[in-house]
């Protein structure tokens, strides 16, 4: 089947894992509310796949949602303990979760997908977001001094290290980036559902938290 995490597991504050001798112990940091006005939402690397992004064909009433990061603080003998951004998470509604499913773009179909296998975006910068399609739309038009000057960081601090700013001052709409777990890489996303059928939210998976 393809790839499909525990993510209840991940976002769960103080969750702990152990694989090869690593433990992964999960953080929850909030890192602002995303404005939707269309409630169309993506996922990107903003930074270098804005022109190219896409909705999920799931959508979402127009909003003010807030974003968590989902950070795994991973400790090992021979090292200091690192901070990754294992998830994103932007919630839509309080209901629990009780499926996930894979975020899709139009045309995507999981039944091509083979055994863990997933439809991710790629990351070329080094950050990732969960943003309404018209903010990442409208920061397709910044050129590289304004990206620059609003969200790459003289100093990177340690993750989620997010960096939130307005794109379109008349909605409000705004784009939020995190790191993305390891760095470069491709990441799939879910969606969320209440019992009702309600969207609860949506997540992108870093992978960094192994499956266990």
């Amino acid at each position: 089947m393809p790839y499909s995490p525990d993510l209840d597991a991940i976002l769960t504050e103080g969750a702990r894992f152990e694989a090869d001798g690593i433990a992964y112990v999960v953080e929850r940091r909030p890192v602002g509310t995303v404005v939707a006005p269309t409630g169309e939402i993506t996922a990107c690397d903003p930074l270098t796949s804005a022109g190219g992004a896409e909705a999920f064909t799931v959508t979402v009433a127009p909003g003010a949602y807030p974003l968590t990061a989902w950070v795994a603080v991973i400790s090992r003998a021979d090292a200091a303990p690192d901070h990754r951004t294992a998830a994103l998470a932007l919630t839509v509604s309080d209901q629990p979760v009780v499926r996930w499913e894979m975020a899709l773009n139009e045309g995507q179909d999981v039944g091509v997908l083979d055994a863990d296998g997933y439809f991710g975006y790629p990351v070329d910068a080094g950050v990732g977001t969960l943003a309404d399609l018209s903010a990442v739309a409208a920061l397709a038009d910044w050129d590289f001094d304004q990206l620059d000057e609003v969200f790459v960081p003289a100093r990177i601090p340690p993750g989620p290290a997010p960096v939130d700013g307005v794109v379109d001052q008349v909605t409000g709409a705004n784009v939020i980036t995190v790191t993305a777990g390891w760095g470069d890489g491709v990441y799939p996303t879910f969606v969320g559902f209440a019992a009702d059928g309600t969207v609860c939210g949506f997540v992108t998976d870093f992978l960094v938290i192994p499956s266990l």
